[in-house]
């Protein structure tokens, strides 16, 4: 019942490790734009992007990098893969903390200037690693049968 494929958990990994990466960036973005009319002319944005990909860079090396490997590792490993094996569990539960902290600092930064910044430097460092980080999927061939 509802077993798939070990290529097919390595998509949905992809998908989520790609989607996560882009909607934070969208987010780490609109973050910046609501702060721009804040304090108009600081040069924090450009701080914000550089913050972001130094970061980024580096959890998405030592630490997104390791992870992602773990769990490719650990599907490959799975007799009867089911969907729901996609993480293990305790990832989901990470995962829902972090998007509902994520949510709820980007609610509280609204029209603080620097909270904002903040909470965008948060959200492009995410952004950066994870997809920084995907080269993960190519490199380990998840993708081919």
């Amino acid at each position: 019942m509802l077993t798939v494929s070990a290529l097919t958990l390595n998509i949905l990994a992809a998908f989520v490790w790609y989607v996560g990466g882009a909607v934070l960036l969208i987010k780490g973005g609109s973050l910046l734009l609501e702060a721009h009319p804040l304090k108009p002319g600081m040069y924090w944005t450009w701080i914000v992007i550089a913050a972001g990909l130094c970061f980024g860079g580096l959890k998405g090396k030592f630490i997104f990098s390791k992870i992602c490997r773990k769990n490719l590792a650990r599907i490959r490993s799975l007799d009867q893969p089911k969907v729901w094996q996609i993480f293990r569990p305790w990832s989901f539960l990470f995962l829902a903390a972090m998007i509902t902290i994520g949510a709820t600092l980007s609610r509280l930064a609204h029209d603080n200037y620097y909270f904002l910044i903040g909470v965008a430097i948060l959200d492009f460092s995410i952004a950066i690693a994870l997809l920084w980080s995907s080269h993960v999927f190519w490199k380990l061939k998840a993708f081919a049968k």
